[in-house]
């Protein structure tokens, strides 16, 4: 099952810097492993990004779900709003999650 966390439109400058001419929405959502509850060996919350690219021709839409972060929801709470605030796509979106998890969540 999964929940929505919340979504944002990538900002119009970082695009421009990118040379990106047309919107793109990031959206988050909480993965809630239920198969995995009564199973300790894997974590219980995951993260799926959907990512739309809104081209004039037409439209795109590139996910990644990784299932298995943490066991922890306020972790996993943690790690998403970490996601929406830097806007993280789906391509960086395991590289940040090994980053966060090398520094402890120290940033918080």
């Amino acid at each position: 099952m999964r929940t929505f966390f919340g979504s944002v439109f990538i900002e119009k400058e970082k695009l421009d810097e990118a040379g990106i001419k047309y919107p793109i929405k990031l959206e988050y959502y909480k993965q809630i492993n239920e198969d995995e509850i009564s199973n300790y060996q894997k974590p219980k919350y995951g993260i799926e990004i959907i990512k739309t690219e809104y081209k004039p021709e037409y439209t795109k839409v590139e996910n990644k779900k990784i299932k298995y972060v943490t066991n922890d929801e306020i972790e996993a709470n943690q790690i998403l709003n970490i996601f929406k605030i830097n806007q993280v796509t789906p391509i960086n979106s395991e590289e940040v999650i090994v980053d966060l998890f090398r520094k402890n969540f120290n940033v918080f």
